[in-house]
């Protein structure tokens, strides 16, 4: 049997990623151990309590699925040069749209069409908020960071003013909510947990993405478009066209995530739907380079990042945010590596 010999580059480079992940995690600890807690411990919680538990690994499964939505959306449009930073704002419009669809027409519509049609206002509603920003880009050479944090600001108002007003529940007590989608239009769950199908449809729109992006001659004039578009232009590319074309998927993979969470995790709008996911989802993709596939898996470290944050909470008696301290340390050294390559 021949050995193949591992390229010293190859271990040199696994080494430095070694360094990379390691890094923010011995900081974190000198962190907890400044406070007067045992970090080898409270690492040893979070990690069993989260992964080696069927609750905890259900809780990072619910957290991880809307991020690598976002993640990918997020993806398809960076890599056509744009940068959307409004996936909190896109998810929020597609759950405002299909709760809003499922509320008022759900008891008349069987589950064959209701949960369609749903997914189809969903789609729509991050779509358009999306275009907004591809538009304002587009026709009047607006940045698409700035338009699209304000939207995502106008998003959280908008979704505000349903449930606070004619989408509010009668029956909630006064609390901001719709009420709850009707039972047959709400996907389906493992068991007695909020986990749900939805998880394998955002693995398979990961993978579908990575394939277009790769392997497609769409995929390959995006590519070539946001890495440079005057060779594009000269290439005889629609760069206008083709990234708002990016820009609309993105929005509408955002839009289609918050319907899906509608349907299976939150099953009624508030005023927090989607909070903070555009912008973890966001962090996804940067951290994965703006690789759909990768993206997957940096999803899954925000997710259990954030929910072992809640036993952090518990363990230590630090407060859950001083989990997005080490979040934001393996962030800077990802992208310092990132840099570096």
């Amino acid at each position: 049997m021949v050995m193949r010999k591992i390229p010293a580059r190859s271990l040199s480079n696994a080494g430095v990623w070694f360094l990379v992940l390691i890094s923010p995690v011995a900081l974190f600890g000198l962190f907890l151990a400044a406070q007067g807690v045992d970090a080898m411990g409270t690492y040893a919680s979070m990690v069993r309590l989260t992964l080696f538990t069927g609750y905890g690994m259900g809780e990072v499964i619910i957290k991880t699925t809307p991020l690598i939505f976002i993640a990918v959306a997020t993806c398809v449009s960076a890599k056509a040069g744009i940068v959307n930073v409004g996936g909190e704002g896109q998810f929020a419009m597609g759950a405002l749209a299909s709760t809003a669809l499922g509320v008022s027409l759900g008891a008349s519509l069987p589950a064959v069409a209701g949960i369609p049609l749903m997914a189809l206002a969903g789609i729509l509603g991050g779509l358009i908020w999306s275009g907004i920003a591809g538009l304002l880009k587009n026709h009047a050479n607006m940045n698409s960071t700035i338009t699209t944090l304000i939207l995502n600001y106008i998003a959280v108002q908008v979704v505000s003013y349903f449930v606070f007003g004619l989408l509010k529940d009668p029956a909630s007590f006064n609390w901001p909510m719709s009420p709850p989608i009707p039972n047959h239009l709400q996907l389906f769950k493992f068991g007695n947990s909020k986990v749900s199908i939805t998880i394998f449809i955002a693995l398979l729109t990961a993978v579908l993405v990575w394939l277009i992006l790769g392997r497609t001659k769409w995929g390959f004039k995006i590519r070539v478009i946001g890495g440079n578009p005057m060779a594009a232009l000269h290439a005889g590319y629609n760069v206008k066209k083709n990234q708002l074309i990016a820009m609309a998927i993105s929005g509408g993979l955002c839009g289609f995530a918050g319907m899906l969470e509608m349907g299976s995790v939150e099953e009624r709008l508030r005023q927090t739907t989607g909070v903070n996911y555009g912008y973890l989802g966001f962090l996804a993709a940067w951290m994965a380079w703006n690789n759909p596939l990768l993206s997957i898996l940096t999803a899954f470290v925000i997710g259990f990042l954030s929910v072992s944050g809640n036993i952090l909470e518990i363990t230590s008696g630090l407060p859950s945010s001083s989990i997005r301290i080490l979040m934001s340390v393996v962030l800077l050294a990802i992208l310092w590596k990132g840099r570096k390559k």
